[in-house]
């Protein structure tokens, strides 16, 4: 290119440029290692700017969103990454940038998305399902400590617990917090302290570090313990912006070891100050209660029928003596009538009755136990009985005289039986 230009006959841009972009495609596909150190997020295209990480070299990279989207660890600025990019010079602009086909975390960005792959598998079992998480007892007498021996977390749990509660006792189990052998000793401590009857509360502190030192608290095996001890278990490992997996599956997570023990052990100051205030508030209402009730006796003392209760009765006794009055003049009357009209069925039924009519003169005959009704009953001879109002008369009949029906007499038969008398 520069055999054929002079000063006389110079190549134009666009010549130039698409030499440029030539040489630079020529390049092909490479790997290329880097920190992120600017991300810009479009629609659909991502921006990123990729440092050298021991010399102030960058350059400008683009991929397809979706190929941030859906990495295991969250692509952020500072990851270090390697990605399989094309350079490639953009005419229009006189740019140069990397297009990128695959990007993958490196060093700590790996471990990272290592440990969310674990995350999801564990989550996906339901080892960090919120309805397993056990409430911390409200004031608990002894507190089990995991940590490291004289470390700050160790100290600044045990301050704040005694400062906070002078009562509370702690049963410290000493073990490596980092390292190899850390995960296995945490095991062991938190399995003795779930052992023990009076332990009613875990916390497993360490004091902040890098990604590399925080990772036996990410250990699954740890992860697994904890999730089947029975006591609950407080998390409070590295500082806020630390978020082990154990941080998941403890029943709390304290963002620091001071936090945790503000979390596990009430500060006494503020019970005493509640408990001051339900004392005072439940002698409010009982006042308040009593107040109540006593104006309310004072206002049923009030009412005329407490204040004067004989009043009442008097007022009630009139009425009560009128309608006795009038039961008394109506059963009188009653019964004075239904007498006149005894006595009324009296006389008729002793006017009626035969002794009433034998009184008047008349008698009843009988003879052989009947009663006779026609002189054609009886015969001369027969023998009689005749009963009168005050007695009874034997007699023998001597003549019987039969009644025609105009009145007048028929033949009498005689007292002899064998002939026929006048």
């Amino acid at each position: 290119m520069a055999l054929q230009t002079s000063a006389e006959s110079p190549a134009p841009v666009r010549q130039i440029a698409a030499a440029m972009s030539g040489w630079v495609a020529r390049l092909g596909w490479v790997w290329v290692e880097g920190q992120i150190s600017q991300l810009n997020l479009r629609q659909s295209t991502a921006f990123l700017t990729l440092r050298d990480s021991h010399s102030d070299i960058s350059v400008a990279v683009t991929c397809r969103r979706s190929l941030v989207d859906s990495s295991p660890t969250p692509i952020t600025q500072g990851l270090s990454v390697v990605v399989h990019a094309r350079p490639r010079y953009y005419e229009p602009r006189g740019t140069l940038s990397l297009y990128v086909d695959t990007l993958r975390p490196v060093g700590v960005g790996e471990l990272l998305a290592r440990l969310e792959q674990r995350r999801r598998l564990l989550a996906a079992e339901g080892l960090f399902a919120a309805e397993l998480k056990r409430a911390l007892p409200s004031l608990p007498r002894r507190v089990g400590l995991v940590t490291a021996r004289d470390s700050a977390a160790e100290r600044d749990v045990l301050e704040n617990g005694r400062r906070r509660w002078p009562g509370v006792e702690f049963a410290v189990t000493h073990t490596l917090m980092q390292g190899a052998d850390c995960a296995r000793q945490v095991m062991q401590a938190v399995a003795g302290l779930d052992a023990d009857a009076d332990v009613e509360v875990i916390v497993i502190a360490r004091g902040g570090g890098s990604v590399e030192d925080l990772l036996p608290f990410s250990d699954e095996a740890l992860i697994r313990a904890v999730h089947r001890a029975t006591t609950p278990v407080v998390s409070a490992i590295g500082h806020e912006p630390d978020n082990p997996i154990l941080d998941l599956v403890a029943d709390m997570r304290a963002s620091t070891p001071t936090d945790a023990a503000k979390r596990v052990v009430p500060d006494v100051v503020e019970e005493v100050r509640r408990i001051r205030q339900l004392r005072d508030r439940a002698r409010r209402c009982l006042h308040s209660a009593l107040d109540r009730e006593s104006r309310g006796l004072s206002g049923l003392r009030q009412r005329p029928v407490l204040a004067a209760p004989l009043l009442v009765l008097d007022e009630r006794r009139g009425g009560v003596l009128e309608l006795r009055d009038r039961a008394r003049r109506c059963l009188t009357h009653r019964l004075d009538r239904d007498a006149d009209g005894v006595a009324h069925h009296l006389a008729r039924a002793r006017g009626l009755s035969p002794l009433a009519t034998m009184q008047r003169g008349y008698a009843v005959a009988s003879a052989g136990g009947h009663v006779l009704h026609s002189a054609a009953q009886v015969s001369p001879g027969d023998r009689l009985e005749v009963r009168l109002a005050d007695g009874r008369v034997i007699a023998v009949a001597e003549q019987v005289t039969a009644s025609r029906p105009d009145g007048a007499a028929r033949e009498a038969r005689s007292t002899t039986r064998e002939g026929t008398g006048t």
